[in-house]
């Protein structure tokens, strides 16, 4: 058509996009229309529009499945009882079960063969409307009924399939309880809500929006966007998400994020753009399969005519082979296994907190050789905590460790902070700090109960010259295992040190071992120095480090990685981890929950900070991958054998039913057990 530019196909979600230069769609539609696909606009269609022509109810098509099936096997009975004094009976039986569970087909071919396309109802029509014309009345009827019946039965499937991503629009309530100017709580309509309102939650209530607790305290099941599978407890400050399950007290929250634009609602998004996106298999069943059919349907007519024309072969006989032939020869089985496949495995990340941003992903995943993870965030919290604390010099370790927490507490210095924040937790009480001041890059000083203190580093203790052999041999073996050291100095000598790193992940371990099981080589990339990047490889069993590397080295890394076999993969947390996540065959965003940039951006999103989903989408990657072996395997070796059977005469045409629905049913069933993983 004239102003049409491009068609892109979503199947899973039934969507056509049409990019056009008109100055309306309804030239689109009144197309559409002509091809019997009744079609609305997607904000149409949000705003509860329906098609203009609805295809019959789910309960009325069983009803005429059932009425064919009934009327087709009648048609054999009395075919096979009562001989040729029945074949009015067997003829109008057999029209009847075709006109009950058939139309369909024959409607959908017809507008097939006028667009010159041998799709599957086409080849079904066509090999009908032949058996009857050459008399196999009871085996029309049968053959018409299979292949409605089992056309039903994978439009269910497929909707499974389906479902399993629209079910996360479910997850978000529809209302929200809001507090008014005035101090009312009302429900309101989720999506009318603006940013910056207050929302109440109840005990066993979803979440219905993005936003920060203000007040109240809570469990919260995570598991929807997270993939998370214990409660997070939640306070105020705390983030909480669209869609997840408040389980025990109640809590106030400001909203930060309007319906359309919630974390759940950009996961469905990113799912739904996935799915649009074919995977590399995909592509290659689309094209194989252009070629495949017009092949088939070529020897199907060589073998109705060559045969009686120049060997004297009878041309009832080999015309039915041809039909037999017609209704193998479509490749329904291989081109819905793909996608179906891989809008699983997608389904199955989704649900475990794994967002893969489409099937190219999904499926290079597997390949995966060498995986770089950045440090800070990643395989660390990224925040320091208290390590380590020792009293020396014969000190009281109560008494050293309430003053440094009271110098500590008035710094804002990280290492500072932390030190202060684990007093707090173990409910150490503060001293009251007198003349407190800060020494910049050597700590902090003050006074407490009339005795001066300070509370720095290793250069400070050496400025006031108060090192010794023994406290410079502890401090080095608390270095070299990646700790910053910070001491407690009083009158005149040192009292208390205190060791301070970036703890590691609880998951990262076992992240790491799971994935040298799969085969795959890790290296850490960090800004930070040598002695700590090193510790910390150690810890968690790395197999090779970068220490002191800006953004754009960690980039030139990964590119250098790129040259060995197999798939390189990136994981980072942070904008300056973005080069070396985008020059990466798969960039693995961490903790992208809540998040815009990471959910945009990467390739692949871990919803939480959990690196043990690394391993579980390698995993997934290699059981979709074989999954797809496995369909492919099937709808071409079943189709291969029938093809061989039907030339030689020995398959009927319920046989070329069972080997083309039949194969389709098998693949879609295989594909959906993704969806348990």
């Amino acid at each position: 058509m004239p102003g049409i530019a491009t068609l892109e196909f979503n199947l899973m979600q039934r969507e056509l996009t049409v990019g056009h230069t008109l100055a309306d769609t309804a030239p689109v539609l009144a197309a559409l229309g002509q091809i019997g696909m009744a079609a609305v606009p997607v904000e149409a269609a949000a705003a509860g529009a329906e098609p203009a022509a609805q295809p019959p109810a789910a309960q009325r098509k069983w009803w005429l499945m059932g009425l064919a099936g009934a009327s087709a096997v009648a048609a054999e009975a009395v075919a096979w009882g009562a001989g040729e004094e029945s074949a009015p009976v067997v003829i109008a039986l057999a029209l009847l079960a075709i006109a009950t569970g058939g139309l369909e087909t024959y409607r959908k071919g017809w507008i097939a063969l006028r667009n010159f396309n041998l799709n599957i109802n086409a080849l079904m029509s066509i090999a009908v409307t032949g058996a009857m014309l050459i008399g196999q009345w009871p085996e029309a009827a049968m053959v018409m009924f299979l292949f409605a019946l089992a056309e039903l039965i994978e439009q269910r499937s497929l909707d499974r399939a389906r479902n399993a991503i629209r079910g996360l629009l479910d997850m978000a309530p529809e209302t929200a309880t809001v507090r008014h100017a005035d101090g009312s709580w009302a429900t309101r309509d989720a999506k009318s809500v603006a940013v910056g309102a207050l929302a109440r939650v109840a005990p066993g209530e979803r979440v219905p929006l993005d936003g920060r607790v203000i007040a109240g305290q809570s469990s919260v099941n995570q598991a929807p966007i997270t993939g998370e599978s214990i409660p997070v407890d939640k306070g105020p400050g705390d983030p909480v998400f669209a869609g997840t399950i408040n389980e025990s007290g109640s809590f106030e929250f400001e909203v930060t994020a309007p319906a359309a634009d919630t974390t759940l609602a950009r996961i469905i998004h990113a799912v739904e753009q996935a799915q649009g996106s074919r995977a590399p298999t995909q592509r290659f069943i689309d094209r194989f399969a252009r070629v495949y059919t017009p092949a088939v349907f070529a020897v199907a007519l060589l073998a109705a005519t060559v045969p009686p024309l120049l060997f004297d072969g009878l041309w009832v006989e080999w015309s039915y082979r041809a039909l037999v032939l017609l209704v193998i020869a479509c490749p329904c089985a291989l081109v819905i296994s793909t996608p179906v496949s891989i809008v699983s495995g997608l389904a199955a990340a989704a649900r475990h907190g794994i967002l893969v941003k489409g099937g190219a992903y999904l499926e290079e995943s597997r390949s995966l050789a060498w995986l770089a993870l950045d440090k800070t965030g990643t395989i660390t919290h990224g925040r320091p905590a208290q390590t380590d604390f020792e009293p020396v010099n014969g000190a009281d370790a109560g008494v050293a460790r309430r003053l440094a927490a009271s110098l500590a507490a008035r710094s804002d210095h990280p290492v500072s902070k932390a030190v202060a924040e684990a007093a707090r937790r173990d409910g150490v009480a503060l001293a009251e700090v007198e003349d407190f001041a800060a020494l910049p890059g050597r700590g902090v000083k003050g006074t407490m109960a009339g005795r001066e203190y300070h509370f720095g580093n290793h250069r400070l203790v050496e400025e006031l010259g108060l090192c010794s052999p023994a406290l410079e041999a502890r401090l080095a073996a608390l270095e070299e295992q990646g700790k910053t050291t910070v001491l407690l100095v009083g009158d005149s000598r040192v009292e208390a040190l205190f060791g301070v790193a970036d703890t590691i992940r609880n998951s990262s371990r076992q992240a790491i071992a799971e994935l040298h099981g799969l085969g795959v080589r890790t290296v850490m990339l960090s800004g930070d120095n040598e002695h700590t990047v090193r510790a910390i490889a150690r810890q968690v069993g790395i197999d090779e480090v970068r220490a002191n590397v800006l953004p754009v080295e960690k980039q030139e890394v990964v590119e250098k990685l790129l040259g060995s076999a197999g798939k390189v993969g990136m994981v980072g947390d942070g904008i300056n981890d973005a080069p070396a996540l985008a020059r990466a065959d798969i960039g693995i965003a961490m903790g992208a929950a809540g998040t815009d940039t990471a959910i945009e951006t990467a390739d692949v999103a871990l919803m939480d900070d959990d690196l043990r989903k690394v391993p579980a989408l390698v995993r997934l990657s290699r059981a979709t991958a074989a999954v797809l072996k496995q369909n492919i395997a099937l709808a071409l070796g079943i189709k291969a054998v029938f093809l061989v059977l039907a030339l030689a005469g020995e398959a009927t045409m319920w046989m070329a039913v069972f080997a083309d629905v039949g194969a389709s049913l098998i693949v879609v069933a295989n594909g959906l057990r993704l969806l348990r993983r």
